[in-house]
């Protein structure tokens, strides 16, 4: 995928997750969304053996994190969100590409997330960087009975996007502009 870079684009560093990011990880968390993770959700999370955090940063700031979770043959995005000051300046694009770089280095080839259904620009930013909606995911929260929409981005053997077949939805069915 070729990311087209603008004046405006922010250039990130993005590294491990260490303690004293907690701070700004919960702000950007609680300003994301509705249902946020609480810092003990987040360490329960990180004390996982299996389980990966990252952050974007920029001018010793934090502008944006992911918790992930390593299986054999995929990725599974748990914890996803950039700073509502810097939405639309390329980080998600950044931190969402060095997690699909990371399929071909470790020998995995799928990443998967759920999105809740009433959260568009999610399921549209994913939709621009190819992941797919495959399934749906019904009363999957504990806390609401929302639905939520399994997306995945899947490679094939050479290391090509491989995209799911004859999986028809209103979210798969969408164009990216």
């Amino acid at each position: 995928m070729t990311v087209k870079s603008s004046q405006s684009d922010l250039q990130v560093q993005i590294r491990w997750l260490i303690r004293r990011d907690m701070v700004e990880v919960l702000k950007i968390e609680q300003e994301s969304f509705e249902f946020p993770w609480s810092e003990e959700d987040f360490l329960t999370c990180l004390r996982q053996r299996n389980c990966i955090g990252m952050v974007a940063e920029s001018d010793q700031r934090i502008v944006g994190f992911m918790i992930y979770e390593l299986h054999k043959s995929k990725l599974h995005i748990l914890n996803f969100a950039v700073d509502s000051g810097v939405r639309r300046l390329q980080v998600g694009t950044q931190m969402a590409q060095k997690l699909i770089d990371k399929l071909s280095q470790q020998r995995r080839n799928e990443i998967i997330l759920e999105v809740r259904e009433t959260n568009l620009d999610a399921q549209l930013f994913f939709r621009q960087h190819n992941f797919r909606a495959v399934t749906i995911l019904r009363n999957h929260y504990d806390d609401t009975t929302e639905d939520a929409y399994m997306m995945c981005y899947r490679l094939d053997e050479s290391g090509g996007l491989l995209l799911p077949s004859g999986q028809q939805n209103r979210i798969s069915n969408l164009d990216a502009a």
